[in-house]
C-alpha cells in the first residue's frame, strides 16, 4: 500500500463522501470507488461503511486512523528534510494561539518567514487555551503560544513574558476611570466572560471564592471581538489582557483599569508537541516568533 493509497483513506475519512474527495481531487465518483475497493482488498479488512449520507468508519479504520496519520506526517517531515539537504527550510508549520495573541504576532511573522524561507506554509489555529493543549498533544500543531496561570510553567516551555489583566469598561466609566482596581471592587459588576473550561474564568472563580466576593456573570463569550464590543456599548465589563485592549484604548473605544493582584498575572509560553521532534523549517519559525514576541514585550505592545 503506498503513500497515495494512505492518503486518500485519510481525506475520505475526514470528508466523509466519496462525492466530496471526488470533487478535491477533480475526478468522478466511480473513480474514487474503485481505488477505496481496492485499498480494502489489499489491507483485507473492510474500511467504510457505505450509507446514505456518505461513508463512515469501521472500527477497525478508525484504529489505524492515528497511526496512518503519523506515518504520513513523518513522510511529509522525512520528505522536507531530503529536500532542505541544501539547509534551506521547507514545509508546512503548524501554530496554535490565541485570538487576543495572533493579531500583533502573525503578520510580521508571516513578513519575516516570506522573505526568508519561502518555501515555508505557515498553518495557523487560533482557539483557547485548552484546545491548544490539545492540538499540541495530539500533533495537531507544532508549536503553541498560550498562557500559564498561578506561575506554573512545564519544563519544555519556554516563557516569553507576562500579561496584567484589566477590567475593561466603555470610554467615560467610572469604575474603570482609575489606572488601577482592587479585585473585590469586581464583586456584583455584570461581567461578559469565556466559557467554561478557560483559564482565566478558572482562576477568576478561585480568586472570588477566597475574597468571598460574588462574580456576576450576564454573559458567557469566548470571542474576543464580542467580549469587547459588548465592553464598549456599556453592557457588561470584560477581563482582558492589556496586549488584547491597546488598540481600542487609544482610539478612546474603551477604557481599562489594571486589577492589582499579581497571581492574575499570566505567563505567556511558547510549547512544542511532544509527539514528534520540530522539523527544521518549525525550528527556525520558533526562533522568530520568540524574536517577535521578545520586540512585542519590550516595547510594552503585551502588558
Amino acid at each position: 500500500m503506498n503513500l497515495e493509497s494512505l492518503k486518500l483513506f485519510v481525506q475520505l475519512a475526514e470528508l466523509g463522501s466519496m462525492t466530496k474527495v471526488a470533487f478535491a481531487q477533480d475526478c468522478i465518483q466511480s473513480v474514487i470507488s474503485r481505488r477505496v475497493t481496492a485499498i480494502e482488498r489489499e489491507c483485507g479488512a473492510k474500511l467504510f461503511y457505505r450509507t446514505g449520507r456518505g461513508v463512515a468508519l469501521t472500527d477497525f479504520a478508525e484504529a489505524m486512523l492515528p497511526r496512518i496519520k503519523a506515518l504520513l506526517a513523518d513522510a511529509e517531515q522525512i520528505s522536507n528534510e531530503m529536500k532542505a539537504g541544501a539547509g534551506v527550510p521547507i514545509g508546512e508549520v503548524r501554530i496554535g494561539l490565541l485570538p487576543s495573541l495572533s493579531s500583533p504576532t502573525i503578520q510580521t511573522l508571516f513578513r519575516r518567514i516570506h522573505e526568508r524561507f519561502p518555501g515555508v506554509l505557515l498553518h495557523i489555529f487560533e482557539g483557547s487555551n485548552g484546545q491548544i493543549d490539545e492540538w499540541l498533544n495530539s500533533g495537531r500543531v507544532d508549536i503553541g503560544i498560550l498562557f500559564r496561570y498561578g506561575g506554573s510553567v512545564a519544563n519544555q516551555e519556554q516563557v516569553l513574558g507576562v500579561v496584567d489583566t484589566y477590567l475593561v469598561g466603555k470610554a467615560g466609566d467610572r469604575l474603570t476611570s482609575k489606572p488601577t482596581i482592587e479585585f473585590d471592587k469586581l464583586s456584583d459588576v455584570p461581567l461578559v466572560l469565556p466559557g467554561a473550561p478557560n483559564g482565566l474564568r478558572l482562576t477568576l472563580e478561585q480568586f472570588a471564592k477566597r475574597a468571598n466576593i460574588n462574580l456576576r456573570i450576564v454573559m458567557e463569550a469566548d470571542s474576543l471581538p464580542l467580549q469587547k464590543e459588548f465592553a464598549a456599548s456599556g453592557c457588561a465589563y470584560a477581563v482582558l489582557g492589556g496586549h488584547a485592549i491597546s488598540r481600542e484604548v487609544n482610539a478612546g473605544i474603551l477604557q481599562a483599569s489594571r486589577i492589582i493582584d499579581a497571581k492574575l498575572v499570566r505567563t505567556v509560553v511558547l510549547a512544542t508537541t511532544t509527539q514528534r521532534p520540530l522539523s527544521h523549517a518549525g525550528r527556525e519559525v520558533g526562533k522568530e516568533l520568540r524574536l517577535i514576541l521578545d520586540d512585542l514585550f519590550a516595547n510594552k505592545t503585551f502588558k
